[in-house]
Parts: C-alpha cells; structure tokens; sequence
C-alpha cells in the first residue's frame, strides 16, 4: 500500500494528476469529496467534478470524519483518492459556526485538533493505497486578516504532517507533476 500527497496551487492540474494515478492503479477506487456547497459557484464546482468522475469510482461526500472513512473504506483492494485536505481544513475551522475576528487570538474549535488526529492515526492504519489532494497556499503573500493567517499556517502545518506520513509527496505545477519524496 502506498501513501501519496498531491500538492498544488489553484487549477494547477492537482486533482486530475491524482485521478490518473487511481485510474492507473487498476484498483477500485473511492473517492472522498470534502467540499461542501457553501453558494451557488461552489454548488457549481461540485457538479463539475462529480461529473467528470468514472461512473464506476464510489463517491462518498465527508466534509468533517475523513479519518473515519479512510478506515471504513480500507481494503487492499481499494484505492482511496482524497480531494482535497484544503477544503477539509476549512469545514473543520468553521465546523462550530464561529465568526473569527480580524485581529487577536484566534480560538480553533475543538474538533479542529481532534479530526487531524485522527486523520494521521487512520493514513497509519490504512489497508488501501491512498492519494490525497491538498493546496500549497503558502507560495504568495501573507494574507491579510488574523483568521485568514490562522488559515495559511494550519495548511502548512498539515501538509507537512501528512507528507511525513506518506510515501510519495509531488508538487504540481501547470500540469506538470515535481516528484518531491518517493
């Protein structure tokens, strides 16, 4: 079994570099979609993305216990592409409903800490091979905004601590996939 990260900007060609790589597997795949329909444009992405997927993958839509379905999914059988961690942070940040402020502490809710731990128990124990698709926000300007800084460096933070896991981390990049570990 196999662990491999996916990194890239926006529209860098990261999710379909990852769908390439479960089609070739030749395994089942199950695809776990965290994004979640916030507005009509993002309800509009999501349609897009379910259907350019094989009519064959399973589509199993988590916003928040994605450790939990890469447990519940496990086989060796299998291939689990997940797509993406960014959106997942989100959920996760903003799961408790708070408004954060533009400036002071930021107070991460207590599922924030909780479900990244239990993502990087579940990446251990998993049976399947796995691909998982994240952002790099980290290559422009620091933001402007308390919890949009809060945002870059839990990004930052967990695409390091999954990459650590995994065996394979590539770098996408107009297309074009940078093979950084593995």
């Amino acid at each position: 079994m196999t662990r491999t990260l996916v990194l890239g900007g926006a529209r860098s060609g990261k999710s379909a570099y990852a769908e390439r790589l479960a089609i070739e597997s030749g395994k089942e795949v199950v695809y776990i979609a965290t994004a979640t329909a916030g507005d009509a444009e993002m309800a509009a992405r999501i349609a897009h993305h379910r259907g350019s997927r094989p009519g064959e993958w399973t589509t199993v839509e988590e916003p928040l216990a994605l450790g939990n379905q890469l447990l519940r999914w496990s086989s060796p059988e299998r291939l689990i592409l997940v797509d993406c961690l960014t959106l997942w942070l989100s959920n996760l940040l903003f799961s408790n409903g708070q408004q954060y402020p533009d400036v002071g502490e930021i107070a991460l809710p207590p599922l924030f800490h909780e479900q990244q731990d239990m993502l990087a128990s579940a990446l251990t124990k998993c049976s399947s091979d796995i691909v998982l698709v994240s952002n790099e926000v980290g290559l422009g300007i620091m933001p402007f905004g308390a919890i949009s800084r809060c945002f870059l460096d839990e990004q930052g933070r967990l695409n390091q601590s999954v990459a650590a896991i995994c065996d394979r981390a590539v770098f996408v990049a107009a297309g074009l996939p940078l093979v950084l570990k593995g």
